[in-house]
């Protein structure tokens, strides 16, 4: 059995993408996966970022600080569940990163909707910014989510456009592993060509 760590953001639909694909990962292989919460709006906070990517931040706390309220509240196992539902509503029925979101989130994950009240609670920031040091000071700065660790080394990635499904998935991740063995692999690279495919 090999235990992976996978940090994640539900604002990011890239860690959205690779989070489909190694649950599928979970299925031909003999992996478990324990799910950690990061923060692009604390990785991007001092850096130069365009208004736009700004913006966009301005409402990354709120689903994060849910996340580890319920993660706090009721154990890791909770934090796949609902970090599921809230990236389907956020990446594929395009909903708002609100209240309402949250709320109809944390239902179906069948969590006490009255953790919504941790969004605007600056309290869990500190816990977030504890479990996101966990996964980023293992790749450096210089990344974001997906992060994942596994087999002693830790990278940003894979960024995919498409998760991949059944055996292709664990060629996939085979490949991954087979990469994570070389101790002086860092980067493998090209630029993105191809649309977000979220099906």
């Amino acid at each position: 059995m090999t235990n992976a760590d996978f940090w994640l953001d539900p604002a990011c639909p890239f860690a959205w993408i690779t989070s489909r694909w190694i649950l599928e990962v979970e299925k031909v292989r003999d992996i478990q996966v324990t799910w950690n919460i990061m923060s692009l709006a604390f990785l991007n906070e001092d850096k130069d970022v365009s208004e736009e990517y700004r913006s966009f931040l301005e409402t990354a706390w709120q689903p994060v600080r849910v996340l580890m309220a319920a993660e706090q509240k009721y154990g890791k196992d909770v934090v796949l569940p609902l970090y599921t539902a809230m990236g389907t509503r956020i990446h594929l029925e395009k909903q708002d990163k609100d209240r309402a979101m949250i709320e109809a989130s944390l239902e179906e994950a069948g969590l006490d909707v009255g953790l919504a009240d941790a969004m605007d609670d600056i309290s869990y920031d500190e816990a977030i910014r504890t479990s996101h040091r966990a996964g980023m000071d293992q790749v450096g700065n210089e990344v974001g989510t997906p992060t994942i660790a596994f087999n002693g080394a830790a990278f940003f990635g894979p960024v995919i456009s498409k998760a991949p499904r059944g055996e292709e998935a664990g060629r996939l991740w085979d490949a991954c592993v087979t990469l994570s063995a070389y101790p002086h692999f860092y980067e493998l690279k090209r630029a993105r060509d191809k649309a977000l495919d979220f099906s």
